[in-house]
């Protein structure tokens, strides 16, 4: 398996930004760690019930690091004068795993494109300026299936290497689940292969 890519940076809590001023319109930006597109819809849905009457909601996300997926919306803004800004935005702090939302209260006065473009950036910029970053690694999910009489080693296979494992399902056999960092597949791939007790293993 070729290593492209360890680790990824992406935010660690959600967060929201100072809230930026023109010519009457306030712009309010927030940022919210994602792992999926459901996570979108579940903060779009409560930032139009926190913020009903504003005008405007716009957003930005990406999820994945070697085929990473994208959307942008200008949520009833002129092309491009929202979305894509924002979505800008967390290029430029080489982010992934994460929705940036500004919501837009109209002050009378129309900004034009350029105003626009301006304002959703600067306000996508507060909200992650004010996120925590991280990095994380990226990670290869294991599952083992052993036999009841085999389960003694396999767990003291873990503790030897020092594995976390992330959930277990013990009914007929024992199947155990844990995540290995991606640069240590090939390591563990091969240790794991030669452990002839095994019943079954496989990686995703």
């Amino acid at each position: 398996m070729e290593i492209k890519k360890d680790t990824y940076k992406t935010i660690l809590n959600p967060s929201e930004g100072l809230i930026y001023k023109e010519k009457g319109s306030k712009f309010l930006g927030f940022a919210f760690p994602i792992s999926n597109e459901d996570d979108v819809k579940v903060y779009i849905v409560m930032l139009k019930k926190q913020h009903h009457t504003a005008k405007h909601w716009c957003f930005a996300w990406q999820i994945g690091v070697e085929n990473p997926q994208y959307r942008v919306n200008d949520g009833g803004e002129p092309h491009n004068s929202a979305g894509q800004p924002i979505y800008g935005q967390i290029q430029s702090f080489d982010l992934t795993n994460v929705l940036v939302v500004v919501v837009r209260y109209f002050g009378g006065t129309k900004l034009g494109v350029g105003g626009l473009i301006s304002a959703y950036k600067t306000a996508a910029q507060y909200a992650l300026d004010t996120s925590e970053i991280i990095e994380k690694y990226i990670e290869i999910n294991f599952k083992i299936v052993v036999d009841y009489p085999n389960l003694n080693k396999i767990m003291r296979f873990t503790k030897e290497h020092q594995i976390i494992i992330t959930h277990q399902n013990m009914e007929i056999d024992c199947e155990i689940y844990f995540a290995i960092r991606k640069s240590e597949f090939e390591k563990y791939n091969t240790i794991i292969s030669a452990l002839h007790y095994l019943k079954y293993f496989s990686f995703s």
